[in-house]
């Protein structure tokens, strides 16, 4: 695990503060973005849940959006949850008309796929991770309008199901998830981030 890795989270909206708790506990050293500046000198970036129509907007009034995909598009290690995924995939299916993507993971998402915020659930997640069971057992988690791989071109690893639809994803440098991690103590998720940080 990388201990001391400066990895930003990204803080225009949404679940914040959880992420950073979960990274400082681990030993990173979160740093909250909200301008171009605070991307210098990230070794990783965390997107986290939220808004995407929003979270979209934000990115462009912000003026975050150029120098966050030029990062991204180098290679520079992010996780993205819930809204996150949405923001990082190549295609959303049923995004607003004026909702962009940054395309850095080669997925079809369907928001909120699993219905409106009274069709929030949690589920116990048989996770694989480089091939092999999570260790530790399944992981528990939360969903909150989750969104849903609906497609995920040959490059993608898809890491958990529900009900045989992807909802945990990797290619390269990049996970995705459909829940939130931060929203339990189980740190294993962001532990695994942390180690493609080391990776890279």
């Amino acid at each position: 695990m990388s201990a001391g890795a400066k990895v930003g989270v990204l803080a225009l909206q949404g679940a914040v503060t959880n992420h950073v708790s979960a990274l400082a506990s681990l030993g990173a050293v979160p740093v909250e973005v909200r301008t171009p500046s605070d991307l210098a000198g990230l070794d990783a970036l965390v997107l986290p849940g939220g808004e995407s129509t929003t979270m979209s907007m934000l990115l462009d009034s912000s003026d975050l959006r150029e120098p966050l995909a030029e990062r991204l598009g180098a290679g520079l290690p992010v996780l993205g949850t819930c809204a996150g995924m949405i923001l990082l995939a190549t295609d959303v299916l049923d995004g607003r008309p004026d909702q962009r993507s940054l395309g850095v993971v080669d997925v079809a998402v369907r928001r909120n796929a699993f219905g409106r915020q009274v069709d929030s659930f949690e589920a116990e997640l048989e996770v694989t991770w480089q091939g092999t069971p999570l260790e530790g057992g399944p992981f528990h988690a939360v969903f909150i309008r989750a969104p849903v791989v609906e497609a995920a071109g040959d490059g993608v690893e898809v890491l958990a199901t529900v009900d045989g639809r992807p909802v945990l994803a990797r290619q390269g440098s990049a996970i995705v998830a459909s829940f939130h991690p931060e929203l339990t103590d189980d740190l294993r998720l962001h532990r695994l981030f942390l180690s493609v940080v080391e990776e890279d």
